[in-house]
């Protein structure tokens, strides 16, 4: 989107970081609350400040007691041989997985998430996952439990950011994203499949011991398709999704163990594994 259309998108009055408040607290983002947001900048319109008014803008609402965190995946960070948007001809490789620079919390840029996790991640007190593909950003409390023993093999399981808010009874909020984005079903398709879960074979850069090594390892071989459909499902048959305008936004707040416990449910009723 570019800014003349996001200026459009606006309305009458651009977004502060005051009306961002006002709208999130409106919403039922709460005080003292655990919230992992899923964004995009650009559906909230123009916004006085960009990314950091609206992280900002989330801070102050949570307040001391609260705890900030989003995904900031770097899926880039695999085997090339896997990568079909583009693809890269085959004879680079093994130039690809010799010379990529390891994983680093600190420098490793997000993909694909937007702009607000990657200003977020760039922030003082911020806490990252030492994940290479799927890991997560906290800020508050309880960032260092969030964060911590994210394992390789359990990007998105039971041992990952995912199951320590699932345990926290964290909230998600979707700002100006659909439910496609709602990383947190994937906890629930590998609960619901368990051993069951079909496995890939990946690879990443990291450092151990300080040195970078080529690591290969398993891991569920995840599947978003049905997102969608579950998300809507569970605001139709619970009714624990509040919904309203954040900006120019349409956003989604409910709490995030429902949500898990809902999508196993659904999943081992209709999904059909390979599907």
């Amino acid at each position: 989107m570019s800014e003349s259309d996001a200026i459009q998108r606006a309305g009458a009055l651009p977004a502060t970081l005051q009306s961002l408040a006002q709208d999130l607290t409106a919403l039922g983002v709460a005080e003292g609350s655990i919230c992992l947001v899923h964004s995009s900048l650009s559906s909230l319109g123009w916004v006085c400040g960009g990314a950091i008014a609206v992280i900002s803008a989330l801070k102050q609402v949570l307040g001391e007691a609260g705890t900030l965190v989003m995904p900031t995946h770097s899926g880039d960070l695999s085997a090339p041989s896997r990568w079909e948007n583009p693809p890269v001809p085959k004879h680079w490789w093994p130039l690809i997985q010799a010379a990529m620079p390891p994983y680093d919390a600190d420098l490793t840029p997000t993909r694909g998430m937007g702009v607000i996790p990657e200003c977020f991640r760039h922030q003082a007190g911020v806490m990252r996952s030492y994940h290479p593909q799927v890991s997560f950003a906290a800020y508050g409390p309880h960032a260092a439990i969030i964060t911590k023993n994210h394992q390789l093999e359990h990007g998105l399981g039971e041992s990952s950011p995912l199951g320590r808010l699932y345990e926290l009874q964290a909230q998600v909020l979707l700002l100006g994203v659909s439910h496609n984005r709602n990383t947190s079903l994937h906890l629930s398709e590998i609960r619901a499949f368990g051993e069951k879960m079909p496995q890939i074979h990946e690879a990443a850069p990291i450092k151990i011991e300080g040195q970078r090594q080529w690591v290969e390892f398993m891991t569920a071989d995840i599947d978003g398709a049905d997102f969608a459909s579950i998300g809507e499902a569970f605001e139709q048959q619970t009714g624990l999704v509040k919904t309203g305008k954040v900006a120019a936004a349409r956003a989604r707040l409910m709490p995030q163990s429902a949500l898990v416990d809902f999508g196993v449910d659904w999943m081992r009723r209709y999904r059909q594994m390979g599907s």
